[in-house]
């Protein structure tokens, strides 16, 4: 059997949480040796037993996604093992605010998401890069949500920095393409898997219903039926299209933004 990505060493921070640890199994599956960071190790250890039940490679650490010098340490040690850096996702989490009108928002509100987004991508994208340049090849990848394109409200520190990630992937694509490094963000809707798990998404879900003063379920209904599809995307959705973005049958994909939200942000 083909594997997409036999033998590519593949770093996932975040590695722990729904998206980040779908992402991992689904690369183990597909032959790549798994690094999985974060900050929480019984969730690291969770998917890395699962990836090593299946005989692939995994290996883990603690680490803090917001510190460039934990990073640096982290990728230097993971590099100088693997023998190179193939494949770096960035789904790390951050609980933040949402919900709140504009007027009502205060400043710490709207700063935290976007300084801790774009601080994280920045820091993981530029500690890779280093190592992906000496190789001459690399995929980065980034997540998004669709509100980077929406307008509505109690939603700007969360629209600003899922935009910036969009436009910071953009640029790295134009200035890493050179090197032979790909950057594709993937953009998911809401994934009702996640607010089944013990996750970033999860808390943010609650907290979402209860200000909008409904249900979870109601919420997610709500949501699948306002898109062209009538269903919200799937843990398997981003995992496979994670996988597809990393391989080389998207080698001429780069700069872009894979839309999985089921139509609801139509390109």
């Amino acid at each position: 059997m083909i594997m997409l990505l036999e033998n590519k060493n593949a770093v996932i921070y975040g590695g722990g949480g729904a998206i980040g640890g779908a992402v991992a199994r689904a690369f183990a599956r597909e032959g790549a040796n798994i690094f999985l960071a974060g900050r929480t190790l019984a969730k690291l250890d969770a998917v890395a037993g699962d990836i090593s039940a299946t005989g692939r490679s995994v290996e883990t650490a603690q680490v803090d996604a917001l510190d460039e010098k934990s990073v640096e340490k982290h990728v230097d040690a993971v590099a100088s093992k693997a023998g190179g850096i193939d494949i770096v996702l960035n789904a790390v989490g951050f609980f933040h605010v949402q919900g709140i009108p504009f007027a009502e928002l205060t400043l710490k509100d709207f700063e935290y998401p976007v300084a801790s987004y774009i601080r994280t991508n920045y820091i993981t994208a530029k500690a890779v890069s280093r190592h992906m340049v000496k190789k001459g090849s690399g995929v980065i990848l980034t997540l998004s949500t669709p509100v980077s394109r929406m307008t509505g409200p109690g939603f700007m520190g969360h629209c600003v920095a899922c935009a910036g990630i969009e436009a910071m992937s953009r640029h790295l694509a134009g200035e890493l393409g050179k090197n032979g490094i790909r950057v594709i963000c993937l953009r998911s809707h809401m994934i009702p898997e996640a607010a089944a798990l013990d996750s970033h998404s999860r808390d943010m879900f609650h907290r979402n219903a209860e200000l909008a003063g409904i249900s979870l379920e109601e919420m997610l209904a709500g949501a699948a039926s306002g898109t062209p599809l009538n269903r919200l995307p799937t843990l398997a959705d981003v995992s496979n299209t994670a996988v597809f973005m990393a391989s080389e049958q998207a080698g001429a994909m780069t700069g872009t933004v894979a839309n999985l939200t089921s139509g609801f942000i139509l390109d």
